[in-house]
């Protein structure tokens, strides 16, 4: 994933407006754009955050998650989205626990993830 100005931006001088590309150079979405999340543990209650990084935490936890029980722990999601994580967003995996969390709460919220009785805690995929 790169970061690069528009054209417009960069011919007018205006404030650059920086979009996210996949490495085919597809535009992800715009450096600093938000979007609301959800929590589970605060219903109606929505928090805005950086969208390139939400669609990053999300699409990492969604390719290690479990589709079935029994799912991951907490310390177990944290350590498998590690390695799918882009260095520029996270560098050095810096904050990638707080977006775990922030994420799968989001996600719990919305029926995506379904949270396991029991404990330790698990989560694994909703259907």
């Amino acid at each position: 994933m790169e970061v690069a100005r528009s054209a417009q931006s960069r011919s007018t001088g205006q404030s650059e407006k920086k979009k996210l590309k996949n490495s085919d150079g597809k535009v992800l979405m715009k450096k600093g754009e938000k979007i609301p999340v959800e929590n589970i543990n605060t219903p109606g209650k929505t928090t805005n955050v950086d969208a390139s990084k939400y669609a990053a935490m999300r699409a990492a936890l969604l390719s290690v998650l479990p589709k079935e029980s029994p799912g991951m722990n907490q310390r177990e999601m944290m350590d498998a989205v590690a390695p799918h994580l882009p260095e520029s967003l996270f560098p050095g995996g810096s904050t990638s626990g707080w977006w775990v969390k922030t994420v799968q709460l989001d996600l719990e919220a919305k029926g995506v993830v379904i949270r396991e009785q029991g404990k330790p805690l698990r989560w694994h995929q909703g259907s």
